[in-house]
């Protein structure tokens, strides 16, 4: 196992995770209030297509995350999981432009792939909404090297971030036909 990586403070630390989540709940909640006007001839949906690609890019460092780990090499799968996390926060950036710019797009499927789409995107948005914190809480037990409580709630928070990345691409791909 490795050292840790930051001093121990766990108010601090829950103070902090539990303020950066709430902030972007809310700032993710305060897009459907705003949008900026741009030029119609930049593409919107640029941040679209950069969204869906660092989807994947992290789906895959989870899983090499998760190889990495259970092989014991330690140092590299830190490395990776602080990657993906990295590439969370660009996604972020990148939704949070895109929406700011291209609004919201309607669905236009019909049949069973329109209740599949549905779901998928209530399920991915619900558990987007909620897994931040407990991304953080997870490094955060990894950084301060408290192994049995990191493995326990990487247990749970791993399956659902790696659901939510995944999610991500495919409401993208469904979606994407349907951008004006």
């Amino acid at each position: 196992m490795l050292p840790p990586s930051i001093q121990k403070n766990d108010r601090l630390a829950r103070a902090a995770i539990i303020a950066v989540s709430a902030i972007v709940f809310i700032a993710v909640v305060l897009l459907k209030q705003v949008q900026v006007p741009v030029d119609p001839s930049f593409d919107v949906h640029l941040f679209a297509r950069i969204n869906a690609g660092i989807n994947s890019l992290v789906s895959l460092l989870l899983v090499a995350g998760l190889v990495a780990v259970k092989s014991g090499r330690y140092q590299l799968h830190k490395r990776l999981m602080i990657s993906a996390i990295f590439l969370s926060v660009l996604f972020l950036l990148s939704y949070i432009a895109h929406h700011l710019l291209a609004g919201d797009t309607r669905y236009g499927g019909e049949g069973m792939i329109r209740y599949l789409y549905f779901f998928i995107l209530v399920s991915h948005i619900f558990l987007a909404a909620v897994i931040l914190p407990f991304i953080l809480f997870t490094s955060y037990r990894a950084l301060v090297a408290e192994w049995p409580a990191h493995r326990k709630m990487a247990k749970v928070t791993w399956p659902v971030w790696f659901y939510v990345s995944v999610t991500g691409v495919l409401v993208y791909w469904m979606i994407r036909p349907y951008y004006a």
